[in-house]
């Protein structure tokens, strides 16, 4: 997204950061609903926000408009720990209802401190708690989970204590939700490190909170979660069974997103139980679905925060081919610019497919040279799951007398000890 030129920064010079929200925000394809929900407000909150002009805005709004779409602060008036043209408004409710969702967003950009309310209302501890998810979400791009993993355990323990205290339905429930995306983020990590049965626990432990929370389309996108993870690990039959015990939660009215991200897990629920055709019909639906979806322009409702786009299910082809060992479906893509999407550890683990998808052709050269760059991200982030995946590339190749570039990856490989 371009923050130096053009309408973005137009908006900014004449302090409409009202328009500047609405311009990411769309750029980012997320609903004023989706955005007001990660903030603790309201869709019609949003929208007057957004329609504010050149006034006067509230610090904690902007700081934690700011940090969930990271947005550079300077582009809303808070450069340098300062407010610009910002002031804090007491008589606007969105104030009063975002004073902890811009406390937490301050932990994520720190430009300003500011100090929960004790007494604030469960809703704006739902809302402070989500964007502390938020924020340990985006450092996964930089951080070995290793690190950032004690963290997350600690804030989960935090919504849980919070939740125990919960005494309305209503509270509970939003609670349940927010512990549900800690929880789902929490298997990422475990799963990040190698360890499949933590990641199996915290991602069944987020399906269950989403049933307590009462939220169906948050429900089957946890499911669906899950059911990837067991994709990737293999278990082709219970990803599949999964991927549809998802559907089963939405019925008949489920988003066009939820069902092209759906048909791409049932695509590599296909591909790990060896079942070709069934993960080829399941590509080709989700990339129609995905170009339909594309070309209506509608953002995604939440909890898909991203729009599912061709792109996604491009990757989703790469991984099922390197699994069924077929070069055409990695080497078709257009994979150098797949392999520039997404942070460091998600681009290795698409490198080691189509490392994969080239040792299926037999350019044995050219598949090393990839993993021994893959493994060079998974050592310096620490990841399990990367060095996992470059074993299975390794294992794959059977040959007594392997080439050079193949004996200094064995060497490289047998010194790893996460």
């Amino acid at each position: 997204m371009d923050f130096q030129t053009g309408p973005i920064r137009d908006a900014s010079r004449l302090g409409d950061y009202g328009r500047v929200i609405e311009l990411v925000r769309k750029g980012r394809r997320m609903t004023q609903a989706a955005l007001g929900q990660a903030l603790g407000i309201s869709q019609s909150a949003i929208s007057r926000l957004e329609k504010r002009g050149p006034a006067s805005y509230s610090t904690n709004i902007l700081t934690a408009a700011a940090a969930h779409l990271q947005i550079p602060p300077a582009l809303v008036g808070l450069a340098d720990g300062r407010t610009a043209q910002v002031q804090v408004r007491d008589d606007d409710p969105m104030h009063r209802r975002t004073v902890l969702g811009g406390a937490l967003a301050a932990m994520a950009a720190p430009m300003l401190a500011a100090v929960p309310d004790a007494h604030d209302a469960p809703g704006g501890q739902a809302a402070a708690l989500r964007l502390t998810t938020s924020a340990y979400r985006r450092l996964d791009g930089t951080t070995p989970s290793r690190d950032l993993a004690g963290a997350v355990d600690g804030h989960i323990r935090l919504i849980q204590a919070i939740t125990r205290t919960a005494t309305g339905d209503a509270d509970r429930a939003r609670l349940a939700a927010v512990g549900s995306e800690a929880a789902s983020f929490a298997g990422w990590l475990a799963w990040d490190k190698g360890d499949h049965g933590s990641a199996r626990s915290w991602y069944g432990g987020a399906v269950k909170a989403a049933r307590t929370s009462g939220d169906a389309l948050l429900t089957a996108y946890q499911t669906g979660t899950l059911a990837q993870f067991e994709a990737h690990a293999g278990n082709g039959v219970e990803a599949l069974n999964l991927a549809r015990r998802a559907r089963r939660v939405l019925g008949d009215q489920r988003p066009a997103v939820a069902d092209a991200w759906l048909l791409s897990v049932e695509a590599l629920g296909h591909a790990a139980a060896g079942n070709r055709r069934g993960a080829d019909q399941a590509l080709t639906a989700s990339r129609a679905a995905a170009q339909a979806l594309a070309a209506g322009q509608d953002p995604p409702p939440w909890p898909w925060v991203f729009s599912f786009t061709p792109d996604k299910v491009a990757a989703c082809r790469v991984a099922c081919g390197a699994r069924l060992g077929l070069p055409k479906w990695v080497l078709d893509e257009d994979v150098e610019a797949l392999a520039a999407t997404g942070h460091a550890k998600q681009r290795a683990l698409l490198v080691l497919d189509i490392a994969a998808g080239h040792l299926a052709g037999g350019r044995v050269e050219a598949a090393f040279a990839l993993a021994s760059r893959a493994l060079e991200v998974a050592l310096q982030y620490r990841s399990g799951r990367i060095v996992e995946r470059a074993r299975a590339v390794r294992r794959s190749l059977t040959t007594s007398s392997p080439p050079k570039v193949v004996r200094d990856f064995d060497e490289r490989l047998h010194g790893v000890y996460l």
